[in-house]
């Protein structure tokens, strides 16, 4: 953007490039992945177009999803963009621009890949609003109980055998919260405890 207040700022391209189809893609998630992370990703970006607003690449691109090519918002001034329904579309876009199979969630598209203009998008929030609201003195305690738990659990292994793996613990973790939270109800003590969270499987 141009220098200057708000109101005098000069529109410009949005700079970046997505590079090569297909090669560019994969070369970009592996660097996003292995070879800079996904910090230095978007810092260099960042350095080499002189802007927080750029075009790029985002993982998974190929062979998940067909078309990784995004303009990304990196700078909080610019971040209040995103909740505007007129200049973005959110409709099946959550993780870049991946879409996981319906077949995962019975399907049904989950609320986070209904844009805000379909109706079965307010009816889905209020009702985890409702719920919410309905629960709401149990959020805070099942929150401390589950997690100091968890970080006690952490604590133990690193104390017995100098590592911990987190992630898959906190992927446990947070499915009971949840499930404590909301309905009061351990997934471990029902016949969820055989199953465990899609996420902690393709993730």
């Amino acid at each position: 953007m141009a220098g200057g207040d708000e109101g005098s700022l000069v529109p410009r391209e949005v700079p970046g490039s997505y590079g090569m189809p297909f090669v560019s893609a994969i070369r970009d998630r592996l660097d996003f992945y292995y070879f800079q992370g996904q910090d230095k990703y978007f810092e260099s970006r960042v350095d080499k177009y002189g802007s927080t607003v750029v075009r790029i690449n985002v993982p998974p691109g190929p062979f998940m999803a067909r078309d990784p090519r995004v303009v990304a918002v990196l700078d909080a001034k610019s971040f209040p963009v995103l909740f505007d329904v007129d200049k973005v579309e959110k409709k099946n876009l959550f993780t870049g621009t991946y879409m996981p199979s319906t077949s995962l969630t019975g399907g049904f598209r989950v609320c986070s890949y209904l844009d805000p203009s379909e109706p079965t998008h307010t009816k889905v929030k209020q009702l985890l609003f409702s719920l919410l609201a309905s629960r709401k003195d149990a959020f805070i305690p099942a929150f401390r109980s589950h997690f100091s738990s968890l970080l006690a659990t952490v604590e133990s292994q690193l104390v017995l055998s100098k590592k911990s793996n987190f992630n898959t613990l906190n992927d446990a973790t947070s499915f009971e919260f949840i499930g404590d939270a909301y309905f009061g109800v351990l997934p471990s003590a029902s016949d969820l405890a055989t199953w465990r969270p899609w996420w902690g499987r393709w993730c």
